[in-house]
């Protein structure tokens, strides 16, 4: 296979991914408007007042955690710059979804190389 269709494979894959988050992105969203509606609900009904905004901030905290993993555009920003695009930029294994889809494609995570 040539360098350039190996290139082409590489952007389509990435493109395939990159559309898979921005799906999971956008359920998130839905998911956390709902979530976060109905945990400030419960934060000024249920609980007393010192201890409201338990539930929204742990809300927040769990929508941060998401995207942290899910890490939508961070891998981009040196995926150009190699062979192997996004998943030149993780490593197969890492806890974030390209991490995880790269350990999946590959058939286990990658080595850790001990300087």
């Amino acid at each position: 296979m040539t360098e350039r269709n190996v290139r082409a494979l590489v952007l389509i894959r990435d493109l395939i991914l990159f559309h898979i988050k921005l799906l999971l992105d956008g359920v998130k969203g839905f998911i956390m408007f709902w979530f976060s509606i109905t945990a400030v609900l419960a934060d000024l009904f249920l609980l007393r007042k010192s201890e409201r905004g338990n539930y929204f901030y742990a809300c927040l905290r769990m929508g941060e955690r998401f995207d942290l993993w899910l890490n939508l555009y961070a891998p981009a920003r040196h995926a150009n710059d190699n062979r192997d695009g996004l998943f030149g930029e993780s490593r197969a294994g890492d806890d974030t979804f390209v991490g995880r889809m790269e350990e999946m494609v590959r058939r286990g995570p990658e080595p850790v190389v001990r300087k």
